[in-house]
């Protein structure tokens, strides 16, 4: 269980370094609130929706040599700032480039914390 904590608390810190170096990504309201949402949100978009999402578009993943799974993750980015902003949090993205953009730094800053954290 405090891994599963710690794990969120570092999705919802690469959502904060992705607000922040990305002009096109935008909080309004309670900042933490929307931030913590949006990494539960997130979570729950990339486990149901991006394994469907993969396996629809295997051929598109091999033919671009990886490169189309940058487009899927901007994709989930995007999906989960709009269910995010439907519920209430005030998490914006402003469109795709900015969606690319921050997907690249919330992985890199989540890939970056994580090596911290230890497996069991």
């Amino acid at each position: 269980m405090a891994k599963l904590i710690v794990r969120w608390f570092i999705a919802a810190l690469a959502l904060v370094a992705a607000a922040w170096l990305v002009p096109g990504i935008r909080v309004e309201g309670h900042a933490w609130a929307a931030f913590a949402g949006m990494a539960l949100i997130l979570g729950l978009v990339n486990a149901v929706v991006r394994p469907v999402l993969k396996l629809l578009t295997c051929p598109l993943i091999v033919l671009t040599l990886g490169l189309f799974l940058f487009v899927i993750n901007a994709l989930m980015l995007l999906l989960a700032a709009k269910i995010a902003t439907a519920v209430g949090f005030g998490f914006h993205v402003d469109g795709f480039l900015p969606a690319l953009l921050g997907s690249l730094i919330v992985t890199v800053v989540t890939w970056a914390l994580s090596v911290f954290v230890k497996e069991d």
